[in-house]
């Protein structure tokens, strides 16, 4: 059976022999390690039989409390791997602690670092718009922490499944998000989250028990006559002249505005019939598409 035991004991300072540092030592399986606890008292105040600082004044309290919290620390430590299946040694322990005493890993921090790291692979296996799609995920998070909590950021440790479902209703009511909106946003969350897992800075995942369902719509088309209209439309100005004939270019090629985007004087092309084709690659799919141009198209080039 594995043993486990901590010891506060002191050291004389090299300086000052009057003065001493507090030390603790954790032993595993007889094997020990020390960690400096930072604090030094006079040498004569430290009780070696009790581990602790003898004397009754509130600065010795204080001290003594500090020590029973390292205490608590350390032993959470032990726990957590005990729990993690890990192996308890005292280099693990010494890690383990710490991080928990030192680093504490925040929300926003971690999301900005994910979506910084997408930012650089755009054309490298990321798009553009996945980007996007992560920072307008980022800034809702934002908005609902501060609106909910008041606060800019939150330790990952800190998230539970009450903040994922008060999350979601906040996408669904004050950002006024259609369901399957608000689950892409729960998902990009999740990855983030899934991030903290997997780096083991946190120990409970909040989404275990979540469930999320994507409602299946039915697509609706645009009649011949409703295109008409919309060709047929005057706006007064350039830009919503421009944003009507992209949509119709959209509609009659079948392409995305995101392939439309890229799309250069390059992609078109004289097909085998001596026909204009568009030539492209697909930005979602990366599968290139043959289209041919249409009279409707063709009067837009």
């Amino acid at each position: 059976m594995q043993t486990y035991s901590l010891l506060f004991y002191t050291k004389k300072t090299k300086s000052n022999s009057d003065v001493s540092a507090i030390y603790m030592r954790i032993t595993v399986d007889g094997k020990r390690i020390e960690i400096s606890t930072g604090k030094n008292i006079k040498t004569s105040d430290w009780n070696s039989k009790s581990g602790k600082i003898s004397g009754s004044s509130s600065q010795t309290k204080s001290l003594n409390s500090f020590l029973e919290g390292l205490r608590t620390k350390m032993f959470e430590s032990y726990i957590y791997l005990l729990n993690s299946k890990k192996a308890i040694t005292c280099e693990n322990l010494k890690n383990r602690f710490l991080v928990i005493d030192v680093r504490k890993v925040t929300l926003i921090n971690v999301f900005k670092d994910h979506n910084s790291q997408i930012e650089k692979l755009i054309g490298k296996g990321f798009a553009h718009g996945t980007w996007e799609r992560y920072e307008t995920s980022l800034r809702h998070t934002q908005q609902f922490m501060m609106r909910k909590y008041n606060i800019s950021d939150i330790g990952v440790t800190e998230i539970n499944p009450t903040f994922i479902a008060d999350y979601e209703f906040f996408l669904k009511t004050v950002r006024n998000c259609a369901n399957n909106s608000a689950v892409k946003y729960i998902k990009n969350f999740q990855k983030i989250i899934n991030i903290c897992l997997d780096n083991e800075w946190m120990t409970k995942n909040p989404f275990l028990n979540y469930k999320s369902k994507v409602i299946v719509t039915e697509a609706c088309f645009l009649t011949e006559a409703e295109l008409d209209r919309i060709k047929n439309k005057l706006f007064k100005t350039e830009r919503l002249t421009i944003v009507r004939d992209i949509f119709l270019f959209c509609c009659f090629t079948g392409l995305s505005y995101s392939d439309v985007k890229k799309l250069a004087k390059e992609n078109i092309v004289i097909g085998s019939n001596s026909e204009k084709w568009i030539k492209i690659k697909r930005t979602k799919t990366k599968i290139e598409a043959n289209i041919p141009i249409l009279s409707q198209i063709d009067v837009m080039l």
